[in-house]
């Protein structure tokens, strides 16, 4: 059982957490991306996307609808706002400056995943063949290794985070003693409520093999990148509250 991390204070610059920083939010979405644009371009669709990616695509489809531009960016968004307020109910505080943090993420990672999304949609051909299916079966499963380090990452750096992230955070620290994979899988309790209301529209799009494999593994590889990517990064000035 992993133990919680008794850090108060940071032992890095404010250079270095901005510059692990800006490489863990390029990361990250760009392994949200390449889930979701080979579920999309996967003949047929069994693949699927990570969990929160999934749930949230589907549902700003279903209300800003599929032909939205900016559907994603509003989508990412929005839903991720909504999650740092559940954040402020599990920290039992109302902390401006958290909520603050996880805007200032939300606004370029939303850009961010826009814009892979435009690239990748377009380089990035329909899949029919049985080796370009493989092939993309394994960079679905490379988007969530990314996701997952990504996340180890700017949780260690503790600047910012995304709101499922700090999410994760505080449930992997307040209420499961440290263990990344358990607190992982409570995490996805509301995705699941966002994708249970865009089913009636969208069904279950974008959830396949791909979304189990993130089931499954994400939160380890999360911990496993913990010890291995960058492993001489600890977790920095934890507020996990009282």
């Amino acid at each position: 059982m992993e133990e919680t991390p008794k850090v108060t204070q940071r032992s890095i610059s404010m250079t270095t957490s901005i510059a692990y920083f800006a490489l863990s939010i390029v990361i990250n979405s760009m392994g949200n991306v390449l889930t979701l644009v080979t579920s999309s371009h996967i003949h047929p669709h069994f693949l699927g996307s990570a969990y929160w990616t999934a749930a949230e695509n589907n549902l700003g489809l279903a209300v800003l609808g599929k032909d939205n531009p900016l559907a994603l960016f509003w989508a990412f968004m929005i839903l991720g706002m909504l999650t740092s307020v559940l954040n402020a109910i599990l920290m039992k505080k109302w902390d401006w400056k958290r909520i603050g943090g996880n805007f200032i993420f939300m606004l370029p990672f939303s850009i961010f995943i826009q814009w892979f999304s435009n690239i990748f949609n377009q380089i990035m051909p329909d899949a029919y063949s049985l080796p370009m299916v493989i092939l993309y079966v394994l960079i679905n499963f490379f988007g969530v290794a990314l996701i997952g380090t990504a996340i180890s990452i700017y949780q260690r750096v503790n600047l910012v985070l995304h709101p499922a992230d700090d999410l994760f955070q505080i449930l992997r620290f307040r209420y499961c003693k440290g263990n990344a994979t358990i607190s992982m899988w409570m995490s996805y309790i509301p995705p699941t409520i966002f994708a249970l209301i865009a089913m009636p529209k969208m069904g279950l799009a974008n959830f396949g093999l791909g979304t189990i494999f993130a089931l499954l593994f994400q939160g380890a590889i999360t911990g496993w990148a913990d010890k291995h990517i960058f492993g001489k990064l600890t977790h920095q000035a934890l507020d996990l509250g009282n």
